[in-house]
């Protein structure tokens, strides 16, 4: 095997994996330990990978989780206060759509040890999370993987979601305009949150105050035809108003547990 071919197998190995061990690469390819760390080491020169302790990992792997990661932790105490808000109006028993956001996912981590709830969703990292829960039903709808974000989309997602009719849908939003307008940056995930919207009786919309008086690329739906919105104590007091005036239910979120 030449040297191209070697380092190919390893990206191979590494893709397959979220780690490979020196040793277990070089069983794999039937050469020396010192082989394998000399086409690491090549690979992490080209960024291609990343050298861990005994081992190594695709940089491109370690990048999109630290990204998703990173986002989560935008205002950290904000979400996870619409979380609990959020968890807080889902009873035992019912049936709720989650989207991939990560103010979703703290919803989702709120709802831990929930019996009996069903919860369907888009997230990779939310079906994580609820996997090994035993009181809790998780329904990870179709699709396919979008480019650089733990989530599925595309037609057999949306033609899953038409099938469904849930208790309640909590979906984010990447901005919210002061006339309650619910936008995201992405197309095809507003077509989701647009048919997420209408597959369940009630819906929220859960946004920290970093997304109010926002807009992105595409609106997919308003405020005052959903059931409300969950926010936090950073959102602005002036938006919030009007948007109560436009008709939407305002639920402003506790920052500390009651």
């Amino acid at each position: 095997m030449n040297r191209p071919d070697r380092q190919k197998r390893i990206c191979d190995l590494l893709g397959a994996r979220s780690e490979c061990s020196v040793e277990e690469i070089a069983a794999k390819l039937k050469v020396s330990g010192m082989t394998v760390r000399r086409e690491l080491q090549a690979l992490a020169d080209q960024s291609k990978v990343i050298r861990t302790h005994g081992g190594a990992t695709m940089a491109q792997r370690i990048s999109f989780e630290f990204a998703f990661l990173s986002r989560a932790k935008d205002n950290e105490a904000g979400k996870r206060s619409i979380g609990r808000a959020a968890a807080a109006l889902i009873n035992e028993g019912q049936s709720v759509l989650l989207d991939s956001g990560t103010t979703t996912l703290a919803v989702a981590q709120h709802l831990r040890g929930r019996r009996g709830v069903r919860v369907i969703t888009t997230s990779l990292p939310i079906a994580s999370l609820l996997q090994y829960d035993h009181e809790i039903e998780v329904m990870l709808l179709g699709g396919c993987l979008r480019p650089g974000s733990p989530d599925l989309a595309g037609a057999l997602t949306e033609a899953n979601i038409e099938s469904i009719r849930a208790d309640l849908a909590v979906i984010g939003a990447d901005g919210i305009d002061a006339e309650g307008a619910v936008y995201n940056q992405s197309p095809e995930v507003a077509r989701i949150l647009e048919k997420m919207a209408a597959a369940a009786q009630r819906v929220y919309v859960v946004a920290d105050g970093s997304k109010l008086g926002r807009t992105a690329l595409w609106r997919f739906c308003q405020l005052k035809n959903l059931t409300g919105l969950i926010t936090d104590q950073t959102a602005d007091r002036s938006l919030l108003l009007s948007l109560t005036k436009a008709g939407v239910h305002v639920i402003k979120a506790s920052a500390k547990r009651a």
